[in-house]
């Protein structure tokens, strides 16, 4: 694995809130953490209602992931574009995120451990 990265099961139930309703819900989320930077939840696509999301065209490469794909969250008041990230094909070293999303915290998207 990098050096720089770590994934571990992330501990207790995870949520996702968007525009008021609960999208993910998971005791079976990952936590990663890279570097220096704070740790980002992965959850599994399973845990997620993928009804809330739209695919969206934007994606970015990470030298140590591989290539992320997009998801806007629509709600039923707002469009949060580009707020959620999946590396569906990623690199070896982190291949336990295949098939979880993270999700950008933003006005109107939380993510917290209940």
């Amino acid at each position: 694995m990098q050096k720089n990265i770590r994934i571990r099961p992330a501990d207790g139930t995870w949520v996702v809130r968007a525009g008021g309703a609960v999208i993910a819900e998971s005791r079976n989320a990952l936590e990663l953490t890279e570097g220096d930077m704070p740790f980002v939840i992965y959850f599994p696509r399973s845990d997620v209602a993928m009804a809330f999301l739209d695919s969206s065209d934007h994606s970015t490469t990470c030298p140590h992931k591989g290539q992320a794909s997009y998801f806007n969250i629509v709600s039923k008041s707002k469009t949060y574009e580009n707020a959620v990230w999946s590396y569906e094909s990623p690199k070896d070293d982190v291949a336990e995120i295949k098939d979880h999303l993270a999700f950008y915290v933003q006005d109107g998207v939380q993510v917290e451990q209940i």
